[in-house]
């Protein structure tokens, strides 16, 4: 058998759902149904790597630090140990689950899950405009002023249902490098399912033979198209919360996509015909695989996965 290797990017919706509160009980209950939905892919026999968000939990992780600093005086722990913190957990979650479906269908699969550390340039454009929102949903005034004083954080002021504040905003500077790249395609071509790349990967930097963490985050997406790029992946997969791509969404003219060529897609990704902190991100991750050479991306919700329905970005026209 000629196995392919497959990278599967799941969205936030795979872990914790829009009301939840972001109980261990609810995740472990979305990663369970969100696995079943690759079951048939795993059945195929072919390599698999697993990526995933990790917005909610990170913020999360945030909110304890600010009530650990505000109570007890614990010092806050940096955004790149955050974003380590979340790959262990939702990588343990992902795996104990998997083992469990895997196990319950007779299928014998190595699973393992790595915390995986992604260079960014220490002079990327983005660390000198912020734009990624992160942590409390909104801050007041005096909290904002306080805390741009104390910590040097940034805020920028948005209105959302209603509601004005202001929210705290980092870095998101793009994947330069996945650091442990053979390693993982070593263990997923052995086989072993592997998760990485979890939550963009811990942002560091790399400063002669020194490493650093950055206070910063890395898109999903573009971590895991990097990734696919540097292992020469068979197929690369993104699951969001839709089964296609739309142009215009949310308007009258939402058009829905099922073929998307490289030129189009970059075309559109120019005319902002995407949402920047939504599909935009995606678009280009998928556009950064195809010109590194990957045959094809797919665009899709849980349902799309097996039966091979959603938006397809390919270099040419069929």
């Amino acid at each position: 058998m000629n196995k392919k290797l497959t990278i599967i990017a799941l969205g936030g919706n795979a872990l914790l759902k829009s009301g939840q509160i972001g109980s261990i009980e609810e995740q472990n209950l979305n990663v369970r149904e969100t696995l079943k939905s690759l079951l048939p892919v795993i059945k195929q026999g072919n390599d698999l790597i697993i990526t995933h968000g990790n917005g909610p939990q990170v913020g999360y992780i945030l909110l304890k630090n600010d009530a650990g600093e505000q109570v007890y005086g614990i010092p806050q722990v940096p955004l790149d140990v955050a974003v380590a913190d979340t790959q262990s957990e939702i990588g343990y979650l992902i795996q104990s689950e998997l083992f469990s479906l895997l196990h319950q269908n007779n299928l014998e699969r190595e699973i393992i899950s790595t915390n995986t550390m992604v260079e960014v340039a220490a002079d990327d454009p983005a660390f000198k405009n912020p734009t990624k929102r992160i942590g409390k949903t909104y801050y007041d005034a005096k909290e904002v002023e306080k805390l741009q004083n104390e910590k040097g954080w940034i805020f920028k002021q948005e209105t959302k249902d209603g509601k004005t504040g202001w929210r705290r905003v980092v870095p998101s500077p793009k994947p330069k490098d996945i650091i442990s790249k053979n390693t993982i395609n070593t263990l997923a071509r052995s086989g072993a399912i592997v998760i990485a790349v979890g939550g963009g990967g811990v942002p560091v930097t790399i400063e002669g033979d020194t490493m650093h963490g950055a206070e910063a985050v890395i898109d999903k997406d573009l971590a895991s198209a990097l990734l696919a790029e540097q292992i020469h992946a068979d197929r690369f997969i993104i699951v969001t919360d839709v089964p296609y791509v739309y142009l215009n969404y949310g308007t009258a003219q939402q058009k829905a996509i099922e073929i998307l060529t490289l030129d189009d897609a970059v075309n559109y990704l120019k005319e902002g015909k995407f949402g920047e902190g939504n599909m935009a991100p995606k678009i280009q991750a998928a556009v950064n695989f195809i010109e590194s050479g990957g045959k094809e991306v797919l665009i899709t919700d849980l349902n799309g996965i097996n039966n091979q329905k959603g938006t397809k970005i390919i270099k040419n026209s069929y």
